[in-house]
Order: structure tokens, then C-alpha cells, then sequence
């Protein structure tokens, strides 16, 4: 059966309600029946630059987006200019913008501009919008002008509002048409414009953009409402790791305002108390303190602080905010802290890319820290792992008493999708403390014991004496620099990763998709599997078969299986969004196997899957070793 699987893209400038406008299409989509995969792309700045959501509407779950563009909606000149050479099946757009010219786009990058300069002037194209639209008429591709001013006018002949209010309906205007092109019923978009508008007067400005936008155009597509089976959820990746937090029983969450982690703590703040199935109902008895701090080094140490009184504590940054947190860090580890840093990971150095995506800081977050003592990182690949993972780090935490580090991308953070609701299986869910105990006067917070982990008591949970210092320390917290008690403490730090790999299953620490009987072989992680996955069937297609490994504990790394998994294969392919193939690195440290192949992304746009596609094919014919891939703008 042929697999329905359409890209969207709306674009504008920053604060004209793109957002709004791709959150209104994809819960129409949804309230159709279709699943849904939407990447949001933004420049770091509060309004005027170039905003663009892209959409991947199926049939079937799905988890990436595309190179091409069926469908493109738009409202102003620079989206036309910005994604006019991506576009393989229609551009819509306003009917008076013809004439705009591309020198008068005046927030668009100038790389860009010269760029697209080259290519209307190499075709002998006016540097305008008209231009563009007749490269693509030369092309094939169909053009939809749609009159924006006079829709308007009809809405403010409707209603009592001023033609600003009314103004602010045109990313609706372009929903509706574009909507209109894949021949669904209109009730699902007016369901959404009625969910997302609460005041009676925008919900009748925008229903009417809808009545009015959907009959500007003719279906393309025969889209048909798919029935549904149980509940369905859309979901980012903020929100996803703040619900698995507030399962697990997070207690306090800091953090200090950084994109694009503060969502997550918003989000925490916002929701704290959930209506749970009974033998939760523990989870009822408080909320979670949202606390916003002066600075990154403030948040991790408060987070500390919290966990030492015996309450589930975390926080929650990004590269620049973690960069501030080692030494708190490393004082955790010294002091054995159950301590969860969720690391949302964006585009470095310095303030770098601080809106878009990278996996460059894995090695950073396994080396957190001067001095050698132990850290579980895990690192989620969806947006489902995102929340198992984020409640098994509280686990993982209290359990092994140390540093926890949950590297999420900007990727997962600020794309969503559809997902079905049984995978949460709520019910599944256990939360394990550990060795808790209470403080006895002979109590040795530091006890030594064969697998590393020590009973720990909660400041103020008895009458025994808790001490903690930066320094070393023997099993009471005094400070000591004796040479055996140092050997002995040490060892007995570094002891309790031993035991974390010792028992935590190696098959938890990964996972595996496709043929793995093949001998091309794709190792990868975070959210660059989600591509690779939707890129399996179109290379089975072309009669290429591989299998996938998704590393998802890189300490401690899962290294037998992974060894295992990887013997006597032909092929060895990493796919990450660096440059230096960080997790390769890191699993060669393990395993002594090389990857033989490398596709790599670092211009921190996701990785769609047409460039994995179209790369494992230029890999199996032997053309390269290496591939830097470039798309997206």
C-alpha cells in the first residue's frame, strides 16, 4: 500500500504567529487521523527574522522531515526567496507581492541573498518575487497566487475590528488554502481554530479565514480522515522530559533562562500536579518548585542543595549554562549526589548558533568536571525516550548516587509529533530510591561497600552527624589526605560505575532497527536515528539493506554489544551532527572498532531523510569515505 507522506512548510517573519499558523495545520492534521513530525527552525531574535515550520504529514507514525517541499505557504516575500528552490509541488502565495524585490528584504542573511541573486540572474530571472515564481513555473511547479488583501477585507466586513486585529489573520488565510489543497474536511481546521482561539471574537476572525482561504484553491491531493484507535498526544521534547520529571517525582527544578531549555521548567511550573492512577497518588501530596536563579552556577548548586535534604532535584540548561556548571558538578560527584542535569544541546561555540541543533557537547558532558569520578550520561533519540529517559535518570541518580546527564537536543526540544498514548504505559512506571536510610547517631554517609554505594540519609533525617566537603573526605565527611583512606574513597567512587554497567542491561543502553543481518551497518544517536529510520524503507526499495544502532548510554557505554553487534561487518557507517564524529570516538575508546564511513551534519539544521538516503547510496557504490552534509537554510 503506498505510504501518504507530504511536507508542509509555512513561513514568515519572526512574531507574525508562524508558530501559531503551523500548530493550528498540524492539529487539523492530527484531528484527522494523521500522524504528524514538525521542525521548527528560528534565528535568535524576538521578532523580524525568518521563521519557518516544516511538517511532515502520514499515514503512519513518521519522525523526520524533508529536502523537498510539497507544499509551501507564505504570506511575504522573503519565504518565497528563502525556500523557492525547495519547493517540488506548489507555492502559494500573496497574489501583491509579485513585484517585491529581493534587494528590499532587508533581515534576509546576505549570504543568502547573493546566493539566490546567482540563480534567478544565471536563468535570466528579475531579482523579485516574480522571478522565483517563474523559475518555478519553468520548472514544472505550480504557482497559487492568493488575494490576502481582499479576504481581509471580507473578514472586517464580517466583524466589528480594526484591520490591524484583522490583519493578524493572514498566516490563517494561508492554513486554510494550503489545507484546501489536500481535499480534507474543512470541520477539522475550524476544530482546531476553535481550540486554539479562546475569545469569541478571534475565533470568528479566523474561522472566517478559514471559510474564506479554504475556497481559493482546488485539491491536489485526496486526502481522506483516517480512523484512530485510543488516544493520541502531540509533544515536543520540553515537554515530554518535564512530564517524565514530574512522574518520577521531581521535587525542585532550577534553572536560569536559556533557549531551549527554559521551556521545559515553564512547562514543569505550569503543570506540577497531575491526576494520576491511584497507587500514584504519593506523586499528589506536593508539587514541584520551579525555581528561576541569578545564574547557571546558582541553579546547579541549589539543585545539589535539594538533593542533599532528600528531594528529587534537577536542572536544566544548555551549552553556555552548562559550561558555568562543572565545578558544582564535579562537587556532586566528590560528594556523590544524586544530581540530574538535563542538557538541551544547541550549536556551539560561545553563544554559537543558541536556535539550532547540534550534537558537539557529548564529549563535553562525559568529561564534565576536573578530576576523574563518575557520571551516567544517556542521551534520547525520540521524543518518547525523552520521557522514559528523563524519569529513569531520576532512578539512575538515586541509585547509583551520582551526576546524571540527559542530553537532549534542540532538535527533540522544539520539534513535536503525534504519538499514540499506549507507549507511556504510566502504569509501568516505578520510582526507586536506592539506599535510603535514616541518619543514625553511628552513621558513615561515605560507608564503604562492595558495589561503591553507600546507605544515604537526608540532612535532618536523624540524629546522626552528615558532613560534605569539596575535599576528600573518609567515611564519616571529615577531610583527610592520608594516602590509604585516598586510594580507598576513590576507588570507591569509580567502583559504582563498575556497578552501574554491571546492572544495567546492556540491550537498555541501545537500540536496534533494521537488518541487522546486513553488513552495512549505521551507528548513531540522539536525534539523528529518526531520520535514518524513515530513510530505511526507501533504500530497501532500492534493494539496499541495512541495520541501525542507536546508542542511548554512553556512560557507561553498553561496549559488548555494541562489539558484538558490530563483528565481522563489511560496512560501518556514523551518522552524528558534528564534525569530529564525537560517538564514534567514544565508541572506538570502547570497543576498538572504527567506524569506515561518515556522514556528518554540523551546520545545525536536522538531518531530513533524503540526505541519509541519497548518502548511503553514494557509500554503498563506493564513492566516498566521507560525507559533510549542508541542507536546510
Amino acid at each position: 500500500m503506498h505510504m501518504v507522506r507530504i511536507t508542509w512548510v509555512i513561513g514568515g517573519p519572526q512574531g507574525t504567529g508562524v508558530d501559531t499558523a503551523a500548530n493550528l495545520f498540524g492539529d487539523a492534521i492530527a484531528k484527522a487521523g494523521y500522524y504528524i513530525y514538525g521542525n521548527r527552525e528560528y534565528y535568535s531574535n524576538i521578532k523580524g527574522k525568518h521563521s519557518y515550520f516544516t511538517i511532515t504529514i502520514s499515514d503512519a507514525p513518521t519522525s523526520s522531515i524533508s529536502d523537498d517541499i510539497d507544499v509551501l505557504a507564505t504570506f511575504e516575500p522573503e519565504t518565497v526567496f528563502q525556500h523557492f528552490r525547495q519547493v517540488k509541488g506548489t507555492l502559494l502565495y500573496d497574489k501583491n507581492m509579485e513585484g517585491a524585490k529581493l534587494e528590499n528584504a532587508l533581515l534576509m542573511e546576505n549570504e543568502i541573498k547573493h546566493d539566490v541573486a546567482q540563480v534567478l540572474s544565471s536563468h535570466g530571472l528579475d531579482e523579485t518575487v516574480g522571478g522565483a515564481l517563474n523559475y518555478l513555473k519553468n520548472n514544472g511547479i505550480t504557482v497559487i497566487p492568493i488575494d490576502f488583501d481582499s479576504t481581509l477585507t471580507m473578514i472586517m466586513n464580517e466583524v466589528n475590528q480594526s484591520s490591524t486585529v484583522v490583519g493578524r489573520a493572514k498566516n490563517v488565510i494561508a492554513v486554510a488554502a494550503s489545507y484546501g489543497m489536500l481535499g480534507l474536511d474543512k470541520k477539522f481546521l475550524l476544530a482546531a481554530v476553535s481550540s486554539v482561539f479562546k475569545k469569541e471574537e478571534y475565533r470568528k476572525i479566523n474561522s472566517l479565514a478559514v471559510e474564506y482561504g479554504i475556497i481559493q484553491v482546488q485539491p491536489k491531493y485526496s486526502l481522506e480522515a483516517l480512523p484512530t484507535n485510543g488516544s493520541r498526544l502531540r509533544v515536543d521534547g520540553n515537554y515530554m522530559s518535564a512530564m517524565g520529571k514530574i512522574f518520577g517525582g521531581l521535587r525542585l527544578q532550577t534553572y536560569y533562562p536559556i533557549t531551549p531549555a527554559s521551556d521545559e521548567s515553564d512547562f514543569i511550573e505550569a503543570n506540577q500536579l497531575l491526576d494520576v492512577e491511584s497507587e500514584k497518588q504519593e506523586l499528589r501530596k506536593a508539587g514541584a518548585v520551579v525555581l528561576q536563579m541569578e545564574d547557571e552556577i546558582a541553579a546547579v548548586n541549589t539543585a545539589i542543595a535539594a538533593c542533599l535534604t532528600g528531594v528529587r532535584a534537577s536542572t536544566a540548561t544548555s551549552g553556555p549554562g552548562f559550561s558555568l556548571m562543572p565545578e558544582g558538578i564535579g562537587w556532586a560527584g566528590m560528594n556523590e549526589v544524586p544530581l540530574v542535569v538535563t542538557y538541551y544541546m544547541r550549536g556551539g561555540p560561545s553563544t554559537g548558533l543558541p536556535t539550532r541543533s547540534g550534537q558537539t557537547d557529548l564529549k563535553f558532558a562525559l568529561n564534565v568536571g576536573h578530576g576523574e569520578f563518575p557520571r551516567i550520561v544517556l542521551a534520547s533519540g525520540d521524543h518518547m525516550e525523552v520521557f522514559r529517559d528523563a524519569f529513569w535518570a531520576l532512578n539512575l541518580a538515586e541509585k547509583y548516587q551520582t551526576p546524571v546527564i540527559h542530553l537532549i537536543e534542540k532538535t527533540l526540544a522544539n520539534s513535536y509529533s503525534i504519538i499514540d498514548e499506549g507507549p507511556f504505559n504510566y502504569n509501568a512506571l516505578r520510582i526507586s530510591r536506592g539506599k535510603m536510610v535514616k541518619a543514625s547517631e553511628s552513621y558513615r554517609r561515605f560507608e564503604f561497600s562492595d558495589d561503591g554505594i553507600s546507605p544515604r540519609a537526608a540532612l535532618g533525617s536523624g540524629p546522626g552527624r552528615i558532613i560534605h566537603e569539596g575535599d576528600e573526605h573518609n567515611e564519616y565527611g571529615h577531610i583527610t589526605e592520608e594516602v590509604n583512606m585516598r586510594f580507598k574513597m576513590y576507588e570507591k567512587r569509580m567502583k559504582k560505575l563498575e556497578t552501574a554497567d554491571r546492572e544495567i542491561p546492556e540491550r537498555d543502553r541501545l537500540n536496534v532497527y533494521g537488518d541487522m543481518d546486513s553488513d552495512t551497518i549505521v551507528v548513531t544517536w540522539g536525534s539523528s536515528k529518526l531520520p535514518i529510520i524513515d530513510a530505511l524503507d526507501m533504500l530497501k526499495t532500492d534493494g539496499i539493506s541495512i541495520g541501525v544502532i542507536q546508542i542511548k548510554m554512553f556512560s557507561p557505554f553498553p561496549k559488548n554489544m555494541v562489539r558484538k553487534l558490530l563483528e565481522n561487518k563489511q560496512t560501518i557507517i556514523t551518522v552524528e551532527s558534528s564534525y569530529t564524529a564525537q560517538a564514534a570516538q567514544v565508541m572506538t575508546e570502547n570497543t576498538g572498532i572504527a567506524p569506515t564511513h561518515y556522514i556528518l551534519k554540523w551546520n545545525g539544521r536536522m538531518i531530513t531523510r533524503e540526505e541519509i538516503y541519497k548518502s548511503v547510496r553514494r557509500i554503498k557504490s563506493g564513492a566516498t569515505k566521507r560525507i559533510a552534509l549542508n541542507g536546510g537554510v
